[in-house]
């Protein structure tokens, strides 16, 4: 969202009472965007971890939303004498004295941007779920607005470098989606993949519950028209006939990517339609399309979602091959697709007269020339390296205070039992006491060894013939892991002893054993 396509005057906070009530609208409309991003990564998890799953999607809102208030808005929009082209250093805990004028101004835009703030950190949390400490978790999500603010004042802070260069982004490719999804691989890449997730290949896992994907895509359908459309920053001056044309962009650019999902999945599962390659092409499209939203004619929306829709396609599985472990595709669906969203904009965008959202430029396709192209391209590189290494940074701070990975039995245990002490009751395969894990689980586990992030290597192997058969051997050769296993199961502390077969366990009885 430019601040240049809020007025034709310019300014962030020069709108009338008319266009604050469509922003505030469509920022509450934006935050039911939280239960859409909690169904569908619900949708994606086990069991065993839906509770967690929700509660990091909760403690989203309220941490983030703190930090923004304390510093993050005013990094981003502060309004101060001190202001760089690199940040903002005024408003810090915003709170605007009633004899301002601007008061309601400023505090619509808030809201608005906090909106945003919050989808920000939350793109990440899918892409860590069943593995990420909660502990952990909350801390990254307390401070992420270092990594996310920075580039949101650079775009569309009146301070901003890239805002002066004539960077465009509408509603958030680059800001929101590019630095989410950088965000999640880079965190991706510090917690190393779930126990056993490439052993048999790189095939999806099965989905938790699969109808829980598609409730929360309608659900972020819905949320993405308030986020595009919204991001006109009003009604009055014109800017009415370019929320609705952002809203019919945004919906024919979703056409685009869904029909190439659903084609892809056809092509390449036999005939058969995956849930979840139809969901993140979906996805991938409404990504793609938002930073130009009401720039484009609507072939070249259909053709940016369609190209969206492609991208998650084919990166979805690419970062698979290289063990990259994202269980709801965050990466894919909102890295690589705010990447082309945000040059897309540099090759199809059309001045959106009497609006001066592209500063009089259109481009490279609409005789624009490069200029435009290479601002955007600026944008890319910018966000993305700025993204990356700074939360590099951040989680090994974290890691420092909370341990960002679960212990190895945590993991095959569940993090709903561990963090927030609810045993999972939906299905048959669940544990129903202190001393049983999931068979499934733990028979995949057999004979294969385990490369942990943060504990060297596991094998779960059967006990030597003539055991009784729900005895299992937990060994390890790593010594600090073999000690932490010998503690926690051995001396029966915490940690729950390995029976798969239902059987209660006796702490007294060794059926747990270190090599």
């Amino acid at each position: 969202m430019n601040e240049s396509s809020t007025s034709e005057s310019g300014g962030i906070y020069d709108f009338s009472s008319e266009d604050a009530a469509w922003i505030l609208t469509s920022a509450f409309i934006i935050f039911t965007m939280q239960t859409g991003f909690g169904l569908l990564e619900l949708g994606c998890v086990a069991p065993k971890n839906e509770v967690n799953i929700m509660m990091k999607n909760l403690v989203d809102i309220f941490l983030g939303g703190i930090t923004y208030w304390l510093f993050g808005y005013a990094l981003s929009f502060g309004r101060s004498e001190l202001n760089t082209p690199f940040v903002a250093l005024g408003d810090f805990a915003l709170n605007i004295d009633n004899a301002d004028p601007q008061k309601g101004a400023i505090y619509t835009f808030f809201v608005f941007q906090l909106s945003f703030a919050t989808t920000a950190t939350t793109i990440v949390s899918g892409a860590v779920a069943e593995r990420c400490g909660f502990k952990a978790y909350c801390l990254f999500s307390l401070i992420n607005n270092i990594v996310y603010c920075l580039p949101a004042g650079w775009v569309w802070g009146e301070h901003g470098f890239l805002s002066k260069m004539g960077a465009v982004d509408i509603a958030g490719s680059s800001v929101v989606h590019l630095t989410g999804g950088v965000t999640a691989l880079a965190a991706v890449i510090m917690l190393g993949p779930r126990i056993g997730r490439y052993e048999l290949g790189i095939e999806p896992l099965p989905l938790g519950k699969p109808s829980s994907c598609a409730q929360g895509l309608f659900v972020l359908w819905w949320g993405w028209l308030a986020f595009n459309s919204g991001s006109t920053y009003g009604v009055t001056n014109g800017k009415i006939d370019y929320a609705a044309k952002a809203a019919a962009m945004t919906m024919i650019s979703s056409f685009g990517g869904g029909t190439v999902g659903l084609l892809y999945s056809f092509h390449t599962q036999n005939g058969r339609c995956s849930m979840m390659d139809v969901v993140n092409s979906v996805l991938g499209a409404l990504v793609a399309v938002t930073a130009g939203c009401f720039l484009y004619q609507s072939w070249e929306a259909l053709l940016v979602g369609a190209i969206g829709g492609l991208l998650v396609a084919y990166s979805v599985p690419f970062f698979d091959r290289l063990n990259i472990d994202d269980p709801v595709g965050a990466s894919s669906v909102h890295g690589v697709c705010g990447m082309w969203g945000t040059l897309a904009v540099g090759l199809f965008a059309e001045n959106p007269l009497p609006l001066t959202t592209t500063y009089g430029r259109s481009g490279l396709f609409r005789g624009g020339g490069w200029t435009l192209f290479f601002v955007q391209s600026l944008t890319v590189i910018s966000i993305a390296v700025w993204s990356f290494f700074s939360t590099i940074v951040l989680l090994w701070v974290v890691n420092k205070i909370f341990p960002l990975r679960l212990e190895a039995y945590q993991e095959i245990r569940g993090a709903d039992y561990y963090e927030h002490g609810i045993e999972d009751s939906s299905t048959e395969k669940t544990a129903k006491s202190k001393g049983r894990i999931y068979l499934e689980e733990l028979d995949f586990l057999l004979k294969r060894t385990k490369d942990l992030k943060f504990g060297g290597n596991l094998r779960v192997t059967p006990q030597k013939s003539g055991d009784p058969k729900n005895q299992r051997k937990i060994s390890s050769n790593n010594k600090f892991f073999r000690s932490k296993f010998r503690r926690k199961i051995v001396n029966g502390t915490d940690a729950p002893p390995i029976d798969p077969y239902g059987n209660d366990f006796n702490f007294n009885t060794p059926i747990a054993w270190i090599n």
